[in-house]
C-alpha cells in the first residue's frame, strides 16, 4: 500500500499544527529573557518530562535502531539499561546543583570552580557539537523522507530548517518544550501502531513473530565476553552510562530544561519520567527491527532484493502501513527531528547570551538588549545548521567526520566536570593538562577508523571499540587532573 491524499493530509495537519501551536507561545516568551531561556520556571511537571524524553529521541533512533535490530540483535538496547543509573546521578547531584547555583547556563559552574577559560571551552565545544548535530539531523531526516515521498532532499532540509526555526525564534523554550511534549507523544503513538501491526501481520499469527527470531537469536543482547574491541554488552553498558551521565549531568540541552520547572523536586520527577520513559520506548524500536526481519522472513516477496538494512523500514512504512498510518509515522519521524533540532538552537541562544555576551560585555547587558542576542543568535544557528546539512550532501565522508569532530569536542566536558565536583581546589596549570591528556586520547580514538591498513601510520590505529572513546577520555582528564592535584598538595607541603 502506497501513501495517499490521506497520509499527506496528516503528515501536513501535524507539522503545520505542531508550527502554529509554537508560534502561539511568542507573547509569553516576549516578556523578556527569562521567559525565552527558562520560561520563568512556570512549565508543568510531566510536560517537561516528556520534553527531556523527546529531546533525547532523535529521527536517527526512530529509524536507526530498527535498523540496527533487523541486521543484528537487542544489543543497541543494552544502551538504554544504563540510563536508570544516569538519571539517579542527576538527580541526586547535577539538578540539586544547578538550581542551587540559579543559572540557566550549564556550564556556569566550571568557572566557579575553574575560572572563565574552562567555562568558555566547553561553550565553544558545546556550539561546534550543536552544529554538527543540527546539520546531521535535517540531513539525515531528510534521506528518509526523500525515499518516501520522493521530494528533493535540498528542498526537505530547508524547509524543515525554516518551519522548525519559526517557532522557535518565536516562542522559546515554552514552545520548544510544549511542541516537544506534543512531539513526543505522536512518536510513541507512531511506534506503537508499527510494533502491533507487524505483530498482527504475521501470516501464521504472533506467536511465528516470535519463532523465527529465536531461531536466529535476534532477542540476544549481546556477548558477553571480555573483548573491548567488539560492541559486547559490557562496552555498550559502560559506553551508554558515560554519555548518558554527560547529557542528563551537562549538557545544555538538558539543563535548560531544569530550570523551567517550578522547584527542584519538580525538576527531579521531570528527569525521572522523561529518562525512564525512554527505556520501554527503545524497547519498541528495537522489537519494531526484530518484528520486520520476522515479517520480511515469512514474506520476503514483499522485500525488494538488495534493499539495505536501515531501509527496511522505511519501505515498510510506505508499503505496509495502512491509510492514514503512514502519514502518523512520518510525521513522528519529522516529529523526532524537529524536537531535537528546536532544542538546539534555543539551547545555543541561551549559551551565547550567557556564557559570552553577559561575560564579555563591560555594561551591564539590559534585558532588551538580551532579547535582541537571543532572537538574532536563534536565527544564525539555525541558518548555519541548515547550511552544514547541505554541505553535508555534497561532500562525501563530511558527515562521518562531523560526527567523528564532535566526538572530540565533546569528549573532554565530561571529565572536567567530574573533575570540579571532586576536586575542591585545584591549580589551572593541572586541569588544562589534564584536559590536553584527555583530547589526545579520544582524537587518537576517534581518528583511529580513518586510517586504511596499508597506512604506515596503521600499527599506531586504536584496538578499542570507538564506543569507548568518551570512556577512556573521561577517564583519564578526570585521572590526570586529580593525580596532578594530589601530588601538588604533597609538594606544597613538603
Amino acid at each position: 500500500m502506497d501513501i495517499t491524499a490521506l497520509d499527506y493530509i496528516v503528515f501536513f495537519l501535524f507539522v503545520g499544527g505542531v508550527a502554529l501551536f509554537g508560534c502561539s507561545f511568542y507573547f509569553k516568551s516576549r516578556k523578556g529573557s527569562a521567559s525565552f531561556t527558562a520560561a520563568e520556571g512556570s512549565l508543568p511537571t510531566w510536560i517537561v518530562g516528556m520534553s527531556i524524553f523527546a529531546t533525547f529521541v532523535s529521527s536517527i533512533s526512530f529509524l536507526g535502531l530498527p535498523g540496527d535490530a533487523y541486521k543484528g540483535n537487542w544489543n543497541p538496547f543494552v544502551f538504554s539499561l544504563s540510563i536508570p543509573i544516569a538519571t539517579w546521578l542527576a538527580a541526586k547531584v547535577f539538578i540539586p546543583l544547578y538550581r542551587g547555583m540559579n543559572s540557566v547556563s550549564a556550564y556556569h559552574y566550571l568557572e566557579v570552580k575553574f575560572g572563565y577559560w574552562a567555562r568558555c571551552y566547553v561553550a565553544v565545544c558545546y556550539l561546534l557539537t550543536q552544529l554538527a548535530r543540527t546539520g546531521s539531523i535535517l540531513l539525515l531526516l531528510a534521506l528518509p523522507i526523500h525515499n518516501m515521498f520522493g521530494w528533493d532532499i535540498t528542498s526537505i532540509i530547508v524547509w524543515t530548517g525554516v518551519v522548525t526555526l519559526l517557532y522557535t525564534l518565536l516562542g522559546g523554550i515554552a514552545a520548544v518544550v510544549w511542541t516537544d511534549a506534543i512531539q513526543g507523544i505522536i512518536l510513541i503513538a507512531g511506534a506503537v501502531a508499527c510494533a502491533l501491526i507487524l505483530t498482527f501481520s504475521m501470516p501464521e499469527g504472533p506467536g511465528q513473530l516470535f519463532q523465527i527470531a529465536s531461531e536466529h537469536g535476534k532477542f540476544s543482547l549481546g556477548s558477553f565476553g571480555s573483548s573491548l574491541a567488539e560492541p559486547t554488552f559490557w562496552v555498550v553498558l559502560v559506553y551508554g552510562l558515560f554519555i548518558n551521565m554527560q547529557n542528563y549531568g551537562i549538557d545544555q540541552n538538558y539543563v535548560q530544561r531544569y530550570m523551567t520547572t517550578k522547584s527542584t523536586a519538580a525538576a527531579v520527577k521531570s528527569t525521572l519520567f522523561g529518562g525512564l520513559l525512554y527505556i520501554p520506548v527503545s524497547l519498541v524500536f528495537v522489537y519494531i527491527g526484530t518484528a520486520l526481519f520476522a515479517y520480511y522472513t515469512a514474506r520476503p516477496e514483499l522485500l525488494p532484493a538488495g534493499t539495505p538494512g536501515d531501509g527496511v523500514f522505511p519501505h515498510f512504512i510506505v508499503h505496509g502501513l495502512p491509510t492514514g498510518v503512514t502519514g502518523l509515522v512520518i510525521a513522528s519521524i519529522f516529529a523526532a527531528g524537529m524536537s531535537t533540532i528546536a532544542t538546539s538552537i534555543n539551547s545555543s541562544a541561551t549559551v551565547v547570551l550567557t556564557d559570552f555576551v553577559k561575560q564579555l560585555s563591560k555594561k551591564e547587558v539590559s534585558d532588551r538588549q538580551s532579547m535582541k542576542v537571543l532572537y538574532s543568535t536563534s536565527f544564525i544557528v539555525g541558518a548555519l545548521g541548515v547550511i552544514v546539512g547541505l554541505l553535508m550532501m555534497k561532500v562525501d565522508g563530511v558527515l562521518d567526520a562531523w560526527w567523528k569532530l564532535s566526538s572530540i569536542f565533546s569528549g573532554g566536558m565530561l571529565g572536567l566536570f567530574l573533575l570540579g565536583l571532586v576536586c575542591h581546589k585545584t591549580r589551572r596549570s593541572h586541569v588544562v593538562a589534564a584536559v590536553i591528556c584527555g583530547l589526545i586520547v579520544i582524537a587518537w580514538m576517534s581518528l583511529s577508523p580513518l586510517i586504511n591498513e596499508g597506512s604506515p601510520f596503521y600499527r599506531f590505529h586504536s584496538p578499542f571499540h570507538t564506543y569507548l572513546t568518551i570512556v577512556f577520555g573521561t577517564t583519564v582528564i578526570f585521572l590526570v587532573g586529580f593525580i596532578l592535584t594530589k601530588l601538588g598538595k604533597n609538594t606544597s607541603k613538603q
